[in-house]
């Protein structure tokens, strides 16, 4: 863990738990050292920093390219650990990044919706982290975040780590497209198990799933 996100963490850990009621449950579940994805549903901007509190390893995440755009801000997220990701596009290099942190034993966070979901209801995801996981045989760890909208200074913000989701019980064999789709549904499917929906919205989850 470098000097800069530690001091970094030790300071965003202090602000969030003045803007929001921070709520977090199964940190019994986070593997202590290296070599896992974190898998989380995708709420806010501040996600990262949510996620990142109760876990040891420096956190890597991959992050939108355009927030790279900025010289300054780029260099303040990139020194937090992230690394730029041209959605829709097929990004290679950021796959290939992705593997080589989990190859040298860190701790990759993806957020398999690629977006925010606007509603609070989890998204269908996209290929990404089934690809990176089938790439790397790493384990997982769903995370789930949940809050209702909107959200507003001291709301309270739930942060639920799940059971490590082993790369062995994933069925792979081939890493077919196939199979590829079948474990991007079971990571999401897991994420969904830790996600409070936000109320009045519950009936939406269910045209999602469909």
């Amino acid at each position: 863990m470098s000097l800069f996100y530690s001091i970094a963490k030790f300071a965003t850990n202090i602000l969030i738990h003045i803007l929001y009621k921070m709520e977090y449950e199964g940190m019994e579940n986070i593997r202590q050292g290296g070599g896992y994805m974190v898998c989380s549903n995708h709420r806010t901007n501040m996600d990262p920093l949510f996620i990142a509190q109760k876990l040891k390893p420096q956190l890597f995440f991959m992050a939108k390219q355009e927030l790279f755009q900025n010289k300054f801000s780029g260099l303040i997220i990139k020194g937090l650990g992230a690394f730029p990701v041209e959605r829709g596009k097929g990004d290679n290099g950021a796959i290939d990044f992705a593997v080589d942190t989990l190859k040298s034993g860190k701790v990759l966070a993806m957020f398999p919706e690629g977006t925010r979901s606007k509603d609070g209801i989890p998204q269908r995801p996209k290929s990404g982290a089934a690809l990176v996981a089938i790439q790397t045989h790493a384990d997982i760890l769903p995370v789930g975040i949940s809050f209702d909208l909107p959200l507003h200074f001291r709301s309270a913000v739930k942060i639920r780590y799940g059971k490590m989701l082993h790369f062995d019980s994933l069925g792979v064999e081939k890493g077919v497209p196939s199979e590829m789709k079948a474990v991007s549904k079971k990571i999401m499917g897991q994420i969904v198990e830790l996600v409070d929906i936000p109320k009045n919205n519950s009936s939406l989850l269910e045209e999602k799933k469909n």
